[in-house]
Order: structure tokens, then sequence, then C-alpha cells
């Protein structure tokens, strides 16, 4: 029976192989029984069952971008295992406010030696085009320095985002563009202004529509 080292089937019966006493001596930690995704908006969810679990420390998990450039594998998350189990576990982490476009996903599972092997999620998903505009509330509100803002749209087309004081001077433009249809975070530092309350407007024009919104955020 192969022995898994850092994700690596090693045969013991081959020529020259050495035991590592350091090394995970059994087959597979986990057995994994699904691995599954939802989509809401902009967020996908992850899950995912083991059946059995053996000296499971955790799955890290790993995101990649689907492009023609192709792109590398980030870790976007951890969730801690069961250790030992012969019971079923239900597992699942959300991955929030993504851009469209098209991802890949796979498990690093990790045993308490450190021993390591993938699992990856069988589809490519795709996070599409919202079907209306918005303009989310800055979170965090209040903030000090930072703060981040979701915009949707529907439609490619020419967005203005302009921060406004009490007074109604404006004092930043953070999008002054055409954009093309998709899901948007933008960081705006407010590390130049006073303290107060301020308003964000967000205005676009596409195939015939005008969109325009404004909120309130505060900065401490």
């Amino acid at each position: 029976m192969p022995y898994l080292v850092n994700g690596t089937d090693i045969d013991p019966s081959s020529p020259g192989f050495q035991p590592d006493p350091d090394a995970c001596t059994g087959l597979l930690p986990i057995e994994l029984s699904s691995f599954t995704s939802t989509i809401n908006k902009r967020d996908v969810t992850l899950y995912w069952t083991t059946t059995t679990e053996e000296n499971n420390a955790g799955f890290d998990i790993e995101r990649s971008i689907v492009n023609p450039e192709g792109s590398g594998w980030s870790m976007v998350g951890n969730v801690l295992g069961h250790g030992t189990t012969t019971a079923p576990m239900n597992y699942s982490y959300t991955n929030r406010n993504l851009a469209t476009g098209k991802y890949n996903y796979r498990l690093k599972q990790i045993d308490f030696n450190g021993n390591y092997e993938y699992f990856n999620l069988s589809n490519e998903v795709n996070v599409g085009l919202p079907t209306k505009y918005d303009l989310s509330q800055n979170y965090p509100n209040p903030f000090n320095p930072s703060t981040k803002i979701d915009y949707d749209l529907p439609f490619d087309g020419k967005v203005g985002i302009k921060i406004f004081d009490m007074s109604g001077r404006e004092v930043a433009t953070l999008v002054d563009e055409v954009k093309t249809a998709g899901y948007y975070t933008l960081n705006f530092n407010g590390s130049n202004l006073s303290s107060g309350v301020y308003f964000y407007r967000m205005s676009a024009e596409a195939n015939g529509q005008n969109f325009v919104s404004t909120k309130k955020m505060m900065l401490i």
C-alpha cells in the first residue's frame, strides 16, 4: 500500500524505498465523499463531506482564476478538521465578494504531521453578471482610515463615484471611467480628511438607463 508523503504517493515495494519515521504511515488521512459548490451573486460557498478522518488537522481552501494567461493558486481560507473520527463530517466555506469571472477551487488537506494532499472541485465556478445596478453600504462604517464600497453594473457604461462633505463640496473622485459589466469593490482611504460625516454618490449611464444612488459614511 502506498504512503502519502507531502501530497505524493510512494510505493514501499519500489526498489530502494526507505520508510521515513516522521512521515504519515497511512494512506489517505481522510476519505472525501462529496465536494460541491453554490453561487449567490458574488459569493461562492463550497461544501464537502468526509466519511472517515485520521489525523486530520484541517483544510486550506485554495483558488485560482481561469484566464488565458493562467493563474496560480492562492489560499483564501482555512477550516479545522476533526482529527480522527469514523463518523461522516460536513464542512463548508464561503468565499465572498468575488469579481465577475471564472474560478477553480481545491482543498489542501493537512494532517498533524504536516503531510498533505489535494482534492479538486470538478467544475469551474462562474460568477456571472449582476441583473441590476446597486451601490452597497460601505464597510466598515464608521471607519478609520479605510473602507470598502461594493457596486454592481449590469451593463458596460460610464460610471462615476465621488465623495462629498456635509456642505456638498466634492472631496474625492473614486471612479470616473467606462467600466465593463460586473461586480466591483473599491477601497477608499480617508486619511487626508477630517473626522465627520461624508456622502458617496454613484452615477451610471448605459443602455438608455440612468442610475444615481447616494449613501452616508462616517470617518472617525
